[in-house]
């Protein structure tokens, strides 16, 4: 029997610039210190830092500069959703190893976690969840 005590979900950051990103990263850790479910790893806990700042530094970098990131503590793990403005769905494309120009995070947040999302939302943009194992 699956109860809704195991679940406790929090919008813990609205990010508006990417000086912004420490904040979500900031909030993240403060959600995982308030759960009442067995405590995740250290390691655990730091992919989940690192997912929502990879997800919040792209929305931020390609989804209108504007973004909300929900945590929700599942009983099958912990997921970070963020929300940005943008219909474009993240791609894979071939990190650029001596510029700059990114490509390794949405691969790395699909290695990290245990399953992600990419949906449309109705009311305009999209939300990309990961799945993270406790």
């Amino acid at each position: 029997m699956n109860t809704m005590t195991n679940t406790m979900a929090e919008s813990v950051a609205t990010v508006r610039s990417v000086v912004l990103v420490a904040d979500a990263r900031r909030a993240a850790r403060a959600f995982l210190d308030r759960l009442r479910r067995p405590s995740m790893t250290a390691e655990g806990a730091d992919n989940v830092v690192l997912v929502v700042s990879e997800l919040v530094t792209n929305a931020l970098r390609h989804g209108g500069g504007t973004c909300t990131v929900e945590l929700t503590a599942q009983v099958e793990g912990l997921e970070v959703a963020v929300h940005d403005a943008s219909p474009h769905a993240p791609r894979t494309r071939t990190p650029d190893m001596g510029g700059g120009a990114g490509g390794f995070g949405w691969p790395m947040v699909n290695r990290l976690a245990r399953a992600t999302t990419v949906t449309r939302r109705a009311s305009g943009g999209k939300t990309v969840s990961a799945l993270l194992a406790w």
